[in-house]
């Protein structure tokens, strides 16, 4: 298995790419509905605004709009009875990785779309080009500690921050905290985790805790159970978090030991759209309409060139700015599709005892 490395340095890397959309754009102007489906929510209301109407008004192509929980056996299905109604839909790295394998996405012809030196490494796959990077992070509620937290490390004292935590009910994102609350460095958990030891020991740091654990199963949870004081800090979706500081509400986030990953846009296999898949993903992924969706929510343009284009304030909001990335982890993609089934297992049966 392979740690994924995100590619600080190609993030402040300058790109020409003014004309890039012309031509490809200009072929789909009298092309027919396209279906994009998303995960809907906070993100495609960003995604209605950055991309889904202006790519209509820039090209003349219909564009049908749709969401989705992240289910790859309804696409499956879409594939082997030859009934595709969705062309591009948005995924998750471990479910886009199993679909490419299971021959439902096309793979991406890099040549054609000519974005592969202008992204950030990670969003290069061979059946996805991401779209932006999002944040697994720890957040806490000002008004309730008397001193901030600035680690897992610190997640885990409960003597001097009393009260519940809130952690995800799944060992993926939990078995990697729980090592970085050992002491484990970001950049060497993968490895451990890769033994029994490793297991053990996360499962073991997890036990010292576990009366203290209330476990969340959706990502609207950790911020309402911050704001009404059920836990004082807890892990979040970064976007979460931002959603509820714009309410007004006093939270705070670690971006020290966050996990970040990129969701991706994948042309299903037998689409009809195939053409317009394509110039919509090179309309997506240009820095001022990615610039547009950070602006709309707080999650990381996959583009350099974009971050530029954000108000200092936004920019700094994003998993991506140089200063969040510092002791941040990348989702090993890889270890979880290979181990994830039996990690999952074991954890459900502790979490159970």
């Amino acid at each position: 298995m392979n740690n994924k490395t995100f590619p600080l340095s190609r993030l402040s890397r300058g790109v020409a790419t003014a004309s890039l959309l012309t031509a490809g754009l200009a072929a789909s102007a009298s092309a027919q509905a396209l279906t994009v489906i998303s995960f809907g929510g906070a993100s495609g209301d960003a995604m209605e605004a950055a991309y889904y109407g202006p790519f209509q008004e820039s090209t003349g192509v219909d564009l049908t709009p749709g969401d989705y929980n992240g289910e790859l056996a309804r696409i499956r299905a879409m594939v082997e009875t030859g009934n595709v109604s969705w062309d591009l839909v948005e995924m998750e790295s471990p479910e886009l990785v199993r679909g490419c394998f299971e021959g439902l996405f096309e793979p991406i012809d890099w040549e054609r779309l000519g974005l592969r030196d202008q992204l950030i490494d990670s969003a290069v796959t061979d059946c996805g080009v991401g779209t932006f990077v999002w944040s697994t992070v720890l957040a806490y509620n000002a008004d309730e500690l008397d001193a901030a937290p600035s680690s897992w490390e610190d997640f885990w004292n409960v003597e001097d921050f009393p009260g519940k935590r809130g952690l995800r009910r799944g060992a993926k994102y939990t078995l990697e905290f729980a090592l970085m609350a050992d002491g484990v460095p970001a950049g060497e958990v993968y490895d451990v985790l890769a033994t029994d030891e490793g297991v053990d020991r996360a499962f073991a740091k997890l036990d010292e805790i576990k009366d203290d654990i209330q476990w969340w199963e959706a990502g609207a949870q950790p911020p309402q159970w911050l704001v009404a004081g059920d836990v004082v800090m807890t892990s979040s979706y970064n976007g979460r978090i931002a959603a509820a500081q714009e309410e007004g509400n006093d939270l705070e986030i670690v971006w020290n030991g966050s996990l970040y990953d990129l969701d991706y846009w994948a042309i299903v296999s037998g689409s009809d759209y195939v053409d317009e898949a394509y110039d919509f993903i090179e309309f997506a992924s240009q820095p001022e309409n990615q610039a547009v969706y950070s602006s709309e929510i707080p999650y990381g343009p996959v583009h350099p060139d974009a971050i530029g284009q954000l108000e200092d304030a936004q920019a700094r909001r994003m998993p991506t700015h140089d200063e969040n990335m510092a002791g941040a982890l990348a989702i090993d993609t890889a270890f979880w599709v290979s181990y994830g089934e039996e990690l999952e297992q074991r954890f459900n049966a502790w979490a159970a005892q």
